[in-house]
């Protein structure tokens, strides 16, 4: 089966390296088209998967956003037409819905958080298929035009599919220059250039940020979203990596996790490290269960972070990925 991946974001390339892997094991071609945003090509370069780039993010404004996405899904029916794919998948792409449908093939998208309702009024009717964690109720997603049979719930969180197969790097501690005796903090800044974070007050996790550097011992590494981002914590004393860094190895070596996004909080949930949310948006399904089963914490107060060494137990049990790349591939209309 020929499948094509479009991957946009910098979670989207940790997501679908252990996939790709497992479905080129099984004898499928996989291509992979990337855009210009946060880490996502040079994660995709650090983890040696072949991608093309076409477009890049539209900014902070939705009339940015729109203008890229209508160019970008226009590169992409072009590059969709030029190869016989069986198969698209994305995670939360507006792009590739549109060239997919255009293009006659099927088409899998898969997000966790349903209250991005400008992606999904959109993504959610043109795919064929569309998978979320089983956390989120049917009735979240009818506004979308998203039921059953093309809405598929999977049980567990997605982080405890694709975790089960990753390469956890010890060398990112050295990597980085820190001492393994003493805390390590990780924090993700709010996603200032998403719409549904629009609004959305930073107080919290600047407060946070303060706390930490004026508390002794704590290491603090910042992994910031955008350009702008890293050249604001250029005057401060964190660590900040010069090039893309492997998330899930830092958070496993990390003993908190603060951010103000989902997917590096639910990877620190899954791999059993202190995770607090300073999200100030509304929260999505899956966080609430989180929180509701102390899985995850959320943060109202900087004083509330626990800076302390935890216990390296094994982590919770993971979930066999197979079961996942089935639903995917189910999607598929074979060719004969």
């Amino acid at each position: 089966m020929r499948i094509w991946i479009d991957v946009t974001n910098s979670p989207h390339a940790v997501i679908f390296r252990p996939l790709i892997k497992r479905m080129r094991q099984a004898g499928h071609q996989v291509s992979v088209t990337s855009r210009e945003y946060a880490q996502t090509t040079g994660l995709l370069d650090r983890f040696g998967i072949e991608h093309r780039v076409i477009g890049a993010h539209g900014g902070a404004s939705r009339s940015a956003k729109a203008r890229a996405m209508a160019s970008r899904s226009r590169e992409l029916v072009l590059f969709a037409r030029q190869n016989a794919f069986d198969l698209a998948v994305a995670h939360g792409s507006t792009d590739q819905p549109i060239a997919a449908r255009a293009s006659g093939i099927p088409q899998v998208t898969m997000f966790d958080y349903e209250h991005a309702a400008a992606m999904h009024h959109l993504n959610g009717r043109l795919a064929t298929r569309v998978l979320v964690p089983a956390y989120i109720p049917e009735h979240a997603l009818e506004r979308y035009g998203i039921r059953p049979p093309k809405l598929v719930r999977y049980p567990g969180l997605k982080e405890e599919y694709y975790l089960a197969d990753h390469e956890y790097d010890a060398g990112v501690v050295n990597e980085l220059g820190l001492d393994p005796e003493r805390v390590i903090a990780v924090l993700r800044p709010p996603p200032e250039v998403t719409l549904y974070h629009r609004g959305a007050s930073t107080e919290v996790f600047s407060a946070t940020l303060d706390r930490l550097l004026e508390t002794d011992g704590v290491q603090t590494v910042v992994l910031p979203r955008t350009d702008e981002q890293r050249k604001a914590l250029r005057a401060r004393p964190v660590i900040v990596p010069e090039l893309p860094v492997d998330g899930p190895s830092l958070i496993f070596a990390s003993d908190v996790v603060v951010s103000a996004g989902g997917t590096m909080n639910r990877e620190a949930v899954a791999l059993g490290v202190p995770a607090y949310t300073t999200f100030a948006g509304e929260l999505g399904a899956v966080d609430a269960r989180l929180i509701d089963d102390g899985r995850l914490r959320r943060l109202d107060r900087a004083e509330d972070v626990a800076l302390e060494k935890r216990l390296r137990a094994a982590p919770p049990p993971l979930r066999d990925p197979e079961f996942l790349i089935d639903l995917i591939l189910a999607a598929a209309r074979r060719r004969e």
